[in-house]
Parts: structure tokens; sequence; C-alpha cells
């Protein structure tokens, strides 16, 4: 008697052991198969596009390093069925002459994203059309061009063609998806000058240091007049890249990465608004790129803009300096922007949670960028030692962005 009662509470231990493995293993069954849908869902809403009637392409240079280097062109674009137009209003284009060259080096150290301006009048090559109604001449004529008649294809065509410049994979953003990126991050911090007034774009946004989402997060990415110097596409493309870089520092914050319910919504977000070629769609490819940027450290992502000047035949139009070839040599050898990047906008922030602008100290480029703060039309030698600080104010003021 006294044995068994003896081995009654090792018998209940053990039931207990039991329910506790079973119920902390059907836990597991749960939440496996949980990450296993959201996975499955993740990538099963990207869009894909295959590269193979790109044809002929430029052969990357052979550089050292762990991994080989990495160039991705990001897009922005209006066209995923269902999407177009919803919420724009206005006769400007939104986010479909948006066009942005990234740059990975092969040791993962550095990065750096290089603005095209959709103005510039460039030698486009042939593409096929959209419409897959047969090839389109090429010629001279407007960057943005090419998306509207070959689509991402013809896009990569023409950048490859321009810089001799490989690219690896390109991805598509929809316009309305953007939106939805934005608001499951919570909001992304601004700083607005000036009240902006828009008549063209019907777009208005207060002045101040504010949040915004949804449609006016567009707005502010979208503006181009009312705000800063009369510059265009060019003052846009400058708070393009404080906006994605301080979307980046957004992404990569504990309070985004340590929060289950944001960092599902915005990856079902950001998922549904892309297009990608084939071998990117792939949730493996996307977030080894995330972790990239977060191990190379937002001070070291940076973003310029390629160097132009204004197009002889109509100061309407630009067209990219021969110091731009410079650029994409120090791409194509894997090279830091040296003075390039004397001009950048940093994914970095200030203890104002507003994006930093800076310089990277390096050795003269091969070919030298515009003297201009706001990478002008001026085409002169770029100085050494970076822009001081007056530049850089006046540089933040041309491209509507606070500088105090």
């Amino acid at each position: 008697m006294a044995s068994g009662r003896h081995r009654r509470p090792d018998s209940r231990a053990r039931k207990v052991t039991k329910r506790a493995l079973v119920s902390a293993s059907l836990a597991l069954i749960v939440l496996s198969t949980g990450l296993v849908l959201a996975y499955k869902k993740f990538e099963g809403n990207i869009n894909t596009i295959s590269t193979a009637s790109l044809g002929n392409r430029p052969k990357a240079e052979k550089v050292e390093g762990p991994k080989a280097p990495l160039n991705v062109l990001v897009m922005g674009s209006d066209t995923r069925d269902g999407a177009n137009g919803k919420g724009i209003g206005g006769s400007t284009p939104g986010l479909s002459d948006t066009a942005i060259l990234l740059h990975l080096s092969a040791d993962r150290k550095r990065a750096y994203g290089v603005s095209l301006p959709r103005d510039s009048m460039v030698q486009r090559p042939t593409c096929p059309s959209k419409s897959k109604s047969g090839p389109i001449p090429g010629g001279l004529t407007m960057f943005n061009s090419a998306y509207a008649v070959g689509g991402p294809l013809c896009t990569v065509k023409t950048v490859e063609s321009l810089t001799g410049i490989r690219i690896d994979h390109f991805v598509v953003v929809d316009f309305v998806g953007f939106r939805s990126m934005v608001n499951a991050l919570g909001g992304i911090k601004i700083c607005v000058p000036e009240a902006v007034d828009d008549k063209i774009g019907h777009i208005k946004l207060p002045a101040g240091t504010y949040k915004v989402t949804g449609q006016q997060a567009l707005d502010y990415v979208r503006v181009r007049h009312g705000i800063g110097a009369p510059t265009g596409d060019i003052g846009r493309m400058k708070r393009q890249q404080a906006f994605v870089a301080a979307m980046i520092q957004k992404v990569m914050s504990a309070g985004t990465l340590a929060n289950p319910a944001r960092l599902f919504s915005f990856l079902d977000a950001a998922t549904k608004s892309l297009t990608t070629d084939e071998s990117f769609a792939d949730l493996k490819q996307l977030a080894s790129l995330g972790s990239s940027l977060q191990d190379i450290g937002l001070d070291r992502v940076q973003f310029v803009t390629v160097p132009f000047r204004a197009w002889p035949q109509d100061p309407n139009r630009l067209e990219w300096s021969p110091e731009a070839e410079g650029l994409w040599k120090r791409i194509r050898k894997d090279q830091p922007l040296g003075p390039y990047g004397s001009d950048s906008i940093s994914a970095a922030q200030d203890n104002r949670g507003e994006v930093v602008a800076g310089g990277e100290p390096s050795s003269s480029p091969s070919g030298t960028p515009s003297t201009s703060p706001s990478g002008g039309p001026s085409g002169g030698p770029a100085k050494a030692q970076g822009p001081s600080k007056a530049e850089i104010k006046q540089a933040r003021e041309a491209a509507g962005l606070c500088t105090t």
C-alpha cells in the first residue's frame, strides 16, 4: 500500500508533464502553421515579370568581397489593375515617374540610391511594347517614356544601356500600396517649412513637423509646386529621398520589428504593392536585402541625384551631365560615392526625428559631379571636402526641406 501511495504523485506529475508537452507541441504546430501560411500569403501577394525578353545585357564587373554587389532598380507606379487613379486627383502623375538605382556593396558595408530625373532627355533603346504589339523604336526622348511604352523592363533596359550597369533585380511599388505601407507603420514624420497650396495638383499641406499617413503622405511625395524653390521634379526627388530614408528608419526600428501586428500589416501592404522580376519575388531575398541595410547602418545608406544640367534645346528639360559617367563607373567598380555623396540625404536621423543631409568624405572621383548643392545644372567640379553648412542649407531650402 505504501509503495502504491508513493507512486501516485509521480504518476500525476507525468500526466501533467505530458499535458504540458502536448499543449506546447500543439502551440508550436499552430504557430509554425501560421508562419507558413503568412509566408505563402506574402509571397502570393507579389506580382512578377520575367526578364527573359531583355536580350543582351551588360556583364557585372568582378570585384572582391564576400558577396556580389547588388544593383536594384526601384520604380514607383500607378499601374496595378484596379488601383489606377484611385485617390490621386489633379494633373500630377503620382509616383509613376519615380526611379532610384539602389547599390549595395559587395562587403555589405555601404549602400546608396541614385535618383534618375523623369524629365531627363536620354537615348532610349528599342523596347518591347507593354501591349506585346511589337518593338517600340528607341531614340531621343524623356527618361520616363521608357516606362510609358514598355513598363519596368523597358526602364531596366534603358538604365542598363545608359550606364553600363547590370541591374540584378527590379522592384515596382504601386502608389496605393505605398499609402497602405505608410499607414501600417503608423505614419512617417515630415517637416514642411512653409504651408503648401498646390493648385495644380490640388495638394494642401500645413507647415510644421508632424506625422503623415494615407493620402497626406502620398501628397507629400507627389507635390511639385508651392514648396521650396521652383525646381519642380528635382525638389520633389529630394523630398522623396528624405521620405524613403525616413521609412527605412521606421521599418528598421524596434517599434516595428518587435511589434508582430505592425510588422504583419506592413509586410502584407508591402508585398501587395510590389511587382518584381521572378527571381526577386522571394521573401528570403527581400528579407536579405532588408537585413543588409540594417547591418550596413542607416547612417551609411545615402541618397543622391545623378549629376545633370539644363538641356540646351529646352530649359524645362534636363540631360545627364558628362560627370555622371564617373558615378556609373564607381557603381560598376563597387566604389564609395566619394564627392558624389557630398549633398546626399542619409537614412540616419537626428534627435528631432528629421532626416539628415550630409556628405561622405573620400578621395576625388574619376568624374566629378555638379557643384550645385541640389545636383543642379552647373556641371562644374565638386569640392572634395563636401559642401559647407550654408550650401547644405541652401540645398534643403531649394528642395522644400526644413533647415532648422
